[in-house]
């Protein structure tokens, strides 16, 4: 019985029965029956209806079986965040794939018959121990992105510089070993999106110029010979870094000589060009200012995110709090002075404001690192709930409401105010409610209960860099949004000013004195740039349909002065 068990996926028997086209395992669970089973159960290959698979987070897959080859209508194959260690050549034989996700896993190479599929759009390799990409994918030509940061590659094949890929606008290629940039790059045409930052570069070719409709380039973290262009890859714009590139480098603006038999009132002229050039050094400069001054926000697609976040709305959140959005914000630097201070009062003044004292919507921010998915937005009983409240120790919600009740009821008191305070309006949002709503970690732990307090457990701290941000509201949807772009744009703010200030770190912080180490930065940390990455963050129902994503196309359409949002 228990070998009958074992062997028994009730997902893959669902999948069979009611000819689904979409199967995602993921998580500790599925990883438990990989490893009592000592890997995927064949049956998984017998499903030739698939058109999309993903098998994610199971630290147990190492192995992929060939029988991969059946799965002819796959479209995309998501396998991020396992230990693979190889792919099998089947995977060639997958002629309609689009899109193939093989992030953090343990690969040191992909197998040449990757070239063989010719629909694929979408390449992500990242997190892997890759030194060599496979020959001919030039042969891709629906390629359009191209992942492959955080590997071991030391160059690009020559024929990934082919007029073929006339399609490919994204490369991301940064933190590997790459130690030259061909020329050819302006054979891609369609190049928009160019990260070659933290590798072993030396030089940026000026063809690179000639690529049209590049908008974003990132080198930085590499050594570069022209050290007035190694300044300006760290702080400029992508536009004045190709207009330098363009112009020549450090020979801009040399004039040709004067040709003899030149007409009388060549001195006027020449005095002129002089005025001409001066005035174009001027605007160069002042345009070189601004790039400076400019806050730059990122966004990251979840096609181009390895093992992106997701959460899971449940149907009990409908009658109590519906409305949430997401998204992961990578690149603040919290570390130096007073920045985690900044932006913890920031915070404060949004709820207060914009948030209207957290009955409009309330900001719930955590350290990344400190969360573990797939998420659960969910509703649940006050009894039953539980939760170390920020400062507190764990405790029931219908305990911590009745504190923070009487807390609220003794403030007034003392300040001898007739109206109610913000601490009971947010809390008169719980009134009546059977069940209180939360966000759930893949363990079951209570990260969130908004609008009360966030879990202890993920709090904020000087060493975080990357930030899970949530905003939920009882009111609309547009109201979470909106929230969430305020927050993004005073999060770039802080950051730029964090940037521009180079504050050295404090020797204490939210947490009480720190060690003296953890006060320096590294040589070589990220904080060389202001930028700000988005990560979307999906929010789907419990069937898996996506019900809300940001963010999206018509998110942070904001105007504010000096602020570029990047695609």
């Amino acid at each position: 019985m228990e070998g009958e068990s074992v062997n028994r996926w009730e997902e893959i028997e669902k999948a069979e029965k009611e000819k689904r086209r979409e199967l995602v395992l993921q998580g500790a669970n599925i990883d438990k029956k990989i490893q009592q089973a000592g890997g995927l159960n064949p049956k998984i290959y017998e499903l030739t209806l698939l058109n999309y698979l993903e098998i994610s987070q199971c630290p147990s897959l190492r192995v992929l079986h060939q029988g991969i080859e059946n799965l002819l209508h796959l479209q995309s194959l998501i396998l991020c965040r396992n230990k693979l260690s190889e792919i099998p050549k089947g995977v060639g034989s997958l002629k309609f794939l689009k899109v193939l996700d093989v992030s953090v896993n343990e690969l040191v190479s992909l197998p040449d018959e990757v070239s063989q599929l010719g629909e694929l759009t979408t390449l992500n390799i990242s997190c892997n121990k890759i030194q060599t990409l496979p020959g001919g994918l030039s042969r891709c030509t629906k390629l359009s992105s191209i992942n492959i940061s955080k590997n071991e590659i030391t160059k690009f094949p020559d024929d990934l510089y082919s007029d073929e890929l006339e399609l490919l606008s994204t490369i991301i290629a940064s933190e590997n070993a790459i130690e030259e940039l061909s020329g050819e790059i302006h054979c891609l045409t369609a190049l928009k999106n160019l990260d070659l930052s933290n590798n072993k570069l030396t030089d940026i070719p000026a063809e690179l110029a000639d690529c049209a409709r590049l908008k974003e380039i990132n080198f930085r973290g590499n050594s570069l010979k022209d050290k007035r262009l190694e300044k300006m890859v760290n702080g400029c714009q992508t536009k004045s870094v190709l207009d330098y590139l363009r112009a020549g480098g450090r020979g801009r603006g040399k004039g040709k000589p004067q040709e003899a038999g030149e007409k009388e009132g060549g001195r006027e002229k020449e005095r002129k060009k002089k005025a001409d050039r001066r005035q174009k050094s001027k605007k160069e400069t002042e345009e070189e200012e601004e790039d400076l001054n400019r806050m730059v926000v990122r966004i990251l697609h979840v096609s181009e995110s390895p093992a992106a976040l997701t959460v899971k709305a449940t149907p009990a959140v409908k009658d109590v709090r519906p409305y949430i959005v997401c998204c992961v914000v990578k690149g603040m630097n919290l570390k130096p002075g007073n920045a985690l201070k900044r932006f913890l009062t920031a915070q404060i003044k949004l709820h207060d404001e914009i948030c209207e004292k957290r009955t409009a919507a309330t900001i719930a921010t955590h350290d990344l690192q400190l969360v573990k998915g797939p998420l659960l937005y969910d509703a649940r009983p006050p009894k039953t709930l539980k939760i170390i409240p920020l400062g507190r120790k764990e405790m029931k919600a219908v305990d911590l409401v009745r504190q923070l009740q009487l807390e609220a009821e003794e403030q007034r008191k003392q300040k001898r105010r007739q109206n109610v305070s913000g601490l009971h309006k947010y809390l008169q949002l719980l009134d009546g409610k059977e069940n209180y709503p939360c966000v759930v970690d893949a363990d079951d732990h209570v990260i969130s209960f908004p609008p009360i307090t966030n879990s202890d457990k993920t709090k904020m701290r000087k060493s975080t860099r990357e930030l899970f941000v949530e905003v939920t509201s009882s009111t609309s949807l547009q109201i979470c949004k909106d929230i969430m772009d305020s927050l993004i744009v005073k999060m770039a703010e802080l950051n730029k000013f964090t940037f521009d200030h180079r504050e050295e770190a404090t020797s204490d912080g939210e947490d009480g004195p720190a060690r003296r180490e953890e006060a320096v930065e590294p040589p070589g940390d990220e904080t060389a740039s202001p930028e700000l990455i988005v990560q979307q963050v999906r929010i789907a129902d419990t069937d898996g349909n996506l019900k809300v994503v940001y963010p999206s196309k018509t998110d942070l359409n904001v105007d504010v002065r000096n602020l570029t949002v990047i695609r």
